[in-house]
């Protein structure tokens, strides 16, 4: 399968488990999870991203993303489990 079996280009959105998730959701995840890990980055970038990945973590719990995924980062991964389970509260 490739991206495009899964959202043509015309399409920006697709309904995966009842929820609408954009295209981009995983791309974006995965930018914003560098900068919550780059020791470099300015606080405000890092809350930011950090708000980014618990907003988005309901469209990837959706598409299953960590059923197949390990995140490698011991702080990346308890962050995403402590706010993915807040969220499915």
């Amino acid at each position: 399968m490739r991206a495009e079996d899964v959202l043509p280009d015309d399409i920006n959105s697709g309904e995966f488990k009842g929820m609408t998730i954009r295209k981009g959701t995983v791309a974006a995840f995965l930018a914003n999870a560098r900068t919550w890990l780059d020791a470099n980055a300015a606080p405000d970038a890092t809350a930011t991203a950090g708000a980014r990945i618990v907003e988005a973590l309901p469209a990837l719990g959706a598409l299953g993303l960590f059923e197949i995924l390990h995140i490698a980062d011991p702080r990346l991964r308890a962050f995403v489990e402590q706010h993915g389970a807040a969220a499915a509260e």
